[in-house]
């Protein structure tokens, strides 16, 4: 079994075990208290996860098109049963969406209510009459909130443009070390990621205090991240024969990737870059929250004394702030194509 078709069988046995242990959940019909019983779940997903890993293998046996094939081995695609994987899609998608119905407690009948509906009425009306005296101090912390994400996105960029080399899969693949160097970048950068901007502000309040020097870190280090990993994976993805040609003359490995592999990335690293900086203007709106700095906290602030006209004043202006920075990120990105 080759390493791709291994993969598709991996993939296959989790989505089968996924399927069976939510049946076995359905059935079993647990309590709240019973879901938080790991030990017994975790043995419940182990003996779904065995049978479907037979199942899956038998599958492969009978040559039958899983999911995992169509998305990890499509070369290795045979003819029979074309509609399999189909199903297994669908039922897949239809049990996650069941789970996720039940999960957030969804109720139609719940925001139509006439008392919610009307204190909901009652809160729009009176954000559709913005205070406008606000204004002032709205465009002047919306400023600072441009600001904040316009220095995290440039000190992010330098970090993120060097250590993308090092995390591209095709320029750290030639020994051990250098393996072992783009696991552990790929992984931080992931570990980084996942956590989002909101909790990254919450540590830096803690660290330097209240305000938007935490707010400018907890978007640097989110977007220093999420740039390496775009850079890295634009990176992997270049034209191989410049690569060549210059390797060819007997360049360095540094020459190479100055002059084979940069000039090819360049353009759209400052594309990305720009629409990141788009990203955290919005990013930094919602910081402000806990305490970043910026717009977020005088919305926050207005909010918490129920003043809905002030809220509206402040959602209008950041409202047309995001809007204006979105379309000049998207001509600047256009021009330098």
């Amino acid at each position: 079994m080759n390493r791709r078709l291994f993969i598709s069988y991996i993939f296959d046995s989790f989505s089968l075990a996924y399927l069976l242990f939510v049946v076995a959940l359905t059935i079993l019909m647990p309590i709240d208290n019973e879901l938080l019983q790991l030990l017994r779940n975790l043995k419940y997903f182990l003996g779904s996860f065995v049978i479907g890993a037979l199942v899956s293998f038998l599958l492969i046996a009978l040559k039958i098109q899983t999911l995992g094939l169509i998305i990890f081995s499509h070369d290795l695609l045979c003819k029979r049963f074309l509609n399999f994987w189909k199903y297994q899609a669908l039922s897949l998608f239809l049990v996650t969406l069941s789970l996720s119905y039940f999960a957030t407690k969804m109720s139609w009948t719940q925001i139509l209510e006439k008392d919610s509906f009307e204190h909901a009425m009652n809160l729009f009306s009176q954000m559709a009459r913005p205070d406008w005296q606000i204004l002032p101090q709205a465009i002047l912390k919306l400023v600072e909130t441009i600001f904040i994400a316009f220095m995290a996105t440039t000190l992010a960029f330098p970090f993120a443009f060097v250590l993308s080399f090092f995390s591209a899969k095709n320029l750290m693949s030639e020994n051990a070390l250098s393996k072992l160097i783009y696991f552990l970048l790929r992984l931080l950068f992931n570990v980084i990621r996942s956590v989002e901007p909101v909790l990254w502000a919450i540590v830096f309040s803690v660290w330097v205090g209240f305000g938007p020097y935490a707010g400018m870190l907890a978007l640097f280090v989110h977007s220093l991240a999420s740039l390496a990993k775009q850079f890295s994976e634009m990176i992997e993805s270049v034209e191989e024969g410049p690569i060549d040609a210059i390797t060819s003359t007997g360049a360095t490995r540094i020459q190479v990737i100055w002059f084979a592999i940069v000039p090819q990335l360049i353009l759209p690293f400052i594309s990305f870059t720009i629409y990141r900086w788009d990203i955290n203007v919005r990013m930094a709106t919602i910081i402000g929250f806990v305490g970043g700095g910026g717009i977020g906290a005088t919305l926050l602030e207005a909010q918490g004394q129920a003043h809905w006209s002030q809220v509206g004043c402040i959602i209008i202006v950041v409202a047309f702030v995001v809007w204006l920075m979105d379309t000049f990120s998207a001509y600047v990105r256009q021009a330098i194509k």
